[in-house]
C-alpha cells in the first residue's frame, strides 16, 4: 500500500471519532444563540451582571446571549441545569461563589459536582458584601448595630439571599468576630430580602454591592460597612468591617462563566477571549463599577485555580458555621 493511500485511509477510519473541538475548528463559533444561564431572580447582583454581559457581548462579538433565570436553592437548581446541559458551547452559567463553592459543603444531596461536572471559563467581577439598612433605621452606624446585638442577642436581624450564600456566612463570620448574636432571616434571593428591609420588616441587608447600589444611589438605603480588605471604589466613603475594629476581616465574592464540563477547549478560549476584550473596555469597566463591582478578567487557568483554591477554602467555614441544608 503506498503511502497515499495509507493516509487515506486512516483518515477514513478516524472520521467517525472526530471529537466536537474538530467541528468547531471548522465553523465560526457560535453559529446560533447561545442560554445564558441566571442562578437567581431578576433584579439582584448575580443578574445585573449576567445581563450586562449579554448585553455588551451583543454590541460587541455580535453573539445572540439569551439570559435563563432558573432560581432557588441558593442557586444550585441553576447550576444543576448548567452541569447537566450538553457540552457543545451553546449553555452557560454566571455562577459565583455562593454557588459554586458554598453551596457544595453545605447541602448534603446535590445532584452536581461544580469541580467535576462545570469548568470554569472567565471570570467577570468581584464585589464586597454590604451591610446596610434602611433609611429610617436606628441604625446609623455599625457600631450601633453591635450595641444593639449586645443588648438583645438575635434581637437584631439581617436579611440574606438565601441560607448558605457567601453573603449568609458573611453576616454569620461578622456576629463572630464582634462576639454578637445576630438573627438571620434567609429569602429567595436578593430583590426580596432588599425589599423586606426598605419596608422595615428586617433590621440589616446584607448584600452583594450591586444588588443594593441602586437604592443607596436613590437615598433609601443606608450602608454602614463593606466586607472586603479595601473600601469598594463605588461606595468610596463606606469604611470596611476591618476598618472598623475587625482587623483582617476579608469576604467577597465573584462572578463568572462556566461551562458544562468536556466542552470544546477552542469553544472555552473563544468565551474568555471575548469576555476579557470587553472587560477591558472603558465603557465595561465603567458599567460594572457603576453597579458596586470590580472587573476581574482571567485565564481560563488562572480563573480555575481561584474557584478550586476557594472550593477548598470555604469548606472549613462552611463546617464551622454549623449552617447545613439537606
Amino acid at each position: 500500500m503506498n503511502t497515499h493511500k495509507r493516509t487515506f485511509l486512516l483518515a477514513a477510519l478516524a472520521a467517525p471519532f472526530a471529537t466536537p473541538m474538530a467541528a468547531f475548528a471548522q465553523q465560526t463559533y457560535p453559529t446560533k444563540p447561545v442560554r445564558m444561564i441566571v442562578p437567581f431572580p431578576p433584579g439582584g447582583g448575580t443578574d445585573i451582571l449576567a445581563r450586562l454581559v449579554a448585553s455588551k457581548l451583543g454590541e460587541s462579538a455580535k453573539w445572540t446571549i439569551v439570559a435563563d433565570n432558573r432560581a432557588g436553592a441558593g442557586g444550585t437548581i441553576g447550576i444543576a441545569e448548567a452541569a447537566k446541559s450538553a457540552p457543545t458551547g451553546y449553555d452557560m452559567v454566571m455562577g459565583q461563589k455562593d454557588n459554586m463553592v458554598v453551596a457544595p459543603w453545605l447541602y448534603k444531596h446535590l445532584s452536581y459536582d461544580p469541580t467535576r461536572d462545570l469548568v470554569a471559563v472567565a471570570s467577570v467581577a468581584y464585589t464586597p458584601v454590604i451591610i446596610a439598612t434602611g433609611a429610617n433605621s436606628r441604625f446609623k452606624t455599625l457600631a450601633d448595630v453591635v450595641s444593639a446585638a449586645r443588648a438583645a442577642p438575635n434581637g437584631v436581624t439581617y436579611g440574606s439571599p438565601g441560607n448558605g450564600t457567601t453573603i449568609h456566612l458573611a453576616g454569620d463570620l461578622f456576629g463572630k468576630a464582634a462576639k454578637v448574636e445576630l438573627r438571620h432571616v434567609p429569602y429567595k434571593g436578593s430583590g426580596p430580602a432588599l425589599m423586606d428591609v426598605l419596608a422595615g420588616n428586617v433590621d440589616l441587608l446584607m448584600s452583594s454591592v450591586p444588588s443594593a447600589m441602586n437604592q443607596i444611589k436613590a437615598g433609601k438605603l443606608r450602608p454602614l460597612a463593606v466586607t472586603s480588605a479595601v473600601r469598594s471604589s463605588s461606595l468610596p466613603d463606606v469604611p470596611t468591617v476591618a476598618e472598623l475594629g475587625y482587623k483582617g476581616f476579608d469576604v467577597s465574592t465573584w462572578y463568572g462563566i462556566f461551562m458544562p464540563a468536556r466542552t470544546p477547549a477552542e469553544v472555552v478560549e473563544t468565551v474568555n477571549r471575548k469576555i476579557n476584550e470587553l472587560l477591558a473596555t472603558p465603557e465595561m469597566k465603567a458599567a460594572i463599577q457603576a453597579q458596586g463591582a470590580e472587573p476581574l478578567p482571567m485565564t481560563p487557568q488562572q480563573f480555575s485555580t481561584v474557584f478550586q483554591d476557594d472550593y477548598r477554602k470555604w469548606e472549613a467555614i462552611v463546617k464551622a458555621s454549623g449552617a447545613t441544608i439537606e
